[in-house]
């Protein structure tokens, strides 16, 4: 499965430091949910899965926080990414890196700010 990126190179790196928390609404049978799952599996980015095959709250809590009814449904920290599509976007536009450690410092804590 290649995750291409805007230099139309496919070589996936994993991210090094501390990463954002990622959680990600998902259904077992579905394709994108899956790819999404692929891809940060291949940057070695842990992630929070929550199914919401079978639990009705769980998918009207997905539907409220993302005002959306499919999934994936992705979070990066507070920010909503949105679906694979979203997610695969950042990839290829080597923006997703960026958005799992914005912010953090080695130790996972948020920057100290310069006063």
């Amino acid at each position: 499965m290649g995750f291409f990126r805007r230099d139309g190179s496919t070589e996936i790196k994993p991210v090094t430091g501390p990463v954002h928390p990622v959680v990600m609404y998902t259904t077992r049978f579905c394709g994108f949910c899956m790819r999404a799952k692929a891809l940060l599996e291949a940057k070695q980015v842990p992630f929070t899965e929550i199914p919401v095959d079978a639990d009705v709250d769980k998918r009207r809590e997905m539907m409220q926080r993302s005002g959306r009814t499919s999934v994936p449904q992705i979070w990066i920290g507070e920010t909503h990414v949105g679906g694979c599509d979203e997610l695969m976007m950042l990839q290829r536009e080597d923006a997703l890196d960026g958005l799992l450690t914005e912010g953090l410092t080695t130790d996972g804590d948020p920057e100290a700010s310069n006063e």
